[in-house]
């Protein structure tokens, strides 16, 4: 399995987050502070976000690092 096909449930939990909650990528990218486009790479797969990023983002979405 490449890696891109690895990291689909990730991006598209991070994809479907975002939508659930009508927020942009600016918005998400500024409040857990990366870039727009470190963001995009992670909600389409081209790359996943390290473990720092990831309690980040699942303490933004109010979410576990589970789901």
């Amino acid at each position: 399995m490449g890696e891109k096909e690895g990291n689909g449930m990730l991006s598209d939990n991070l994809l479907a987050l975002r939508k659930r909650r009508k927020l942009t990528q600016e918005q998400v990218a500024g409040a857990i502070g990366v870039s727009r486009q470190a963001l995009s790479k992670w909600e389409t797969g081209e790359s996943v976000p390290d473990v720092e990023n990831c309690v980040a983002l699942a303490a933004f979405y109010d979410v576990s690092l589970d789901d």
